[in-house]
């Protein structure tokens, strides 16, 4: 039975096309899934546009997550019919991902959709309300709570950010949202934030040891505003760090490190060990509060018109999730 997919090809003529495959022509896996949502990451829109070097393989279908129900799976501890949920993993990456309406999976990746939310919010968290959600969980393990004072959250009307405005909030933080566009700050209010400030205003001082203004920090950035973030952070403060989407380079002293106690924390959604991916996902709704869904979520669309939203992505034309209706 063919279905559509849409497909990333390793050529400079054409990037990615929305294509009918079979089954048989899907990565190999013990588990298909009729896929109910995906959605389109920042990793997802550089592999498909051609402008970043995810995939490792190739032709490969995009989309580092889905959400949706079993169609057959060998593994006992799963059965047809059931909804279950799968991100990161290397789907997307190294094995056919989400955005198409089937998909074979191997299931140990396999998550139990939780009962607090459905398929379709499931994805509105999706990768980046998993990783902000990982994120808070290992600042807070490494002893992070409000009273260290105010976490800064940088890239805060993108995915991840947005997540981890509207959650550290809702559990007492004092959240500051920084961002790089004004016509956000109505959004990032809506969200949460007690404070808003615009990239191109951030004020923060050179020295490799600066006054201590924030708590911590959840960063989606990197560069530069990521060196002074870190000297800027308050004693035993955790700087989480997550993105680059202005520079990989990281130009820090050690003075944060050995006179604060400051830590910098890497997050990686894509190796996240499972058992640890499965304690996430069940906290939404539990130990963690259930984000603002339709606050959050900017655009539903159809798999089979998603082609221009990947450039978009990138060009900072969307804020918060962008979901994709694969059914």
């Amino acid at each position: 039975m063919p279905f559509l997919a849409c497909r990333v090809f390793d050529s400079p003529e054409v990037n990615h096309q929305l294509v009918q495959l079979e089954l048989n022509d899907l990565s190999d896996g013990d588990t298909v899934i009729k896929v109910d949502y995906s959605s389109i990451n920042y990793k997802d829109a550089l592999a498909a546009s051609g402008r970043g070097k995810i995939m490792k393989s190739f032709p490969l279908n995009a989309g580092i997550d889905l959400a949706g129900t079993i169609e057959q799976t060998s593994n006992p501890n799963f059965k047809a019919g059931q909804k279950i949920l799968v991100n990161g993993c290397g789907i997307g990456e190294n094995h056919d991902g989400g955005l198409a309406e089937y998909a074979r999976v191997k299931s140990e990746w396999l998550i139990a959709l939780p009962e607090a939310y459905d398929t379709r919010q499931a994805m509105i968290i999706g990768t980046a309300g998993f990783t902000a959600a990982l994120a808070i969980y290992r600042m807070q393990q490494n002893g992070q709570t409000p009273d260290k004072g105010p976490i800064v959250v940088t890239g805060a009307s993108g995915g991840v950010g947005s997540f981890a405005v509207n959650l550290l909030s809702k559990m007492g933080y004092e959240t500051i949202a920084l961002t790089s566009r004004q016509s956000m700050r109505d959004y990032l209010q809506g969200l949460g934030a007690g404070q808003i400030t615009e990239l191109d205003k951030l004020d923060l001082s050179d020295k490799p040891l600066a006054k201590a203004v924030y708590g911590g920090a959840i960063d989606n950035i990197g560069g530069e505003t990521l060196s002074k973030i870190i000297a800027h952070t308050n004693l035993w403060g955790n700087v989480a760090s997550i993105g680059l989407a202005d520079s990989p380079k990281l130009n820090a002293m050690v003075f944060p490190f050995i006179l604060r106690g400051v830590s910098l924390l890497g997050i990686s959604s894509t190796n996240c060990p499972m058992d640890l991916r499965t304690k996430i996902w069940q906290q939404f709704g539990n130990e963690l509060p259930l984000p603002d869904f339709e606050k959050i979520v900017s655009e539903e669309i159809k798999l089979a018109d998603v082609s221009p939203y990947f450039d978009q992505l990138i060009d900072k034309k969307h804020h918060g999730r962008l979901i994709v209706n694969c059914q």
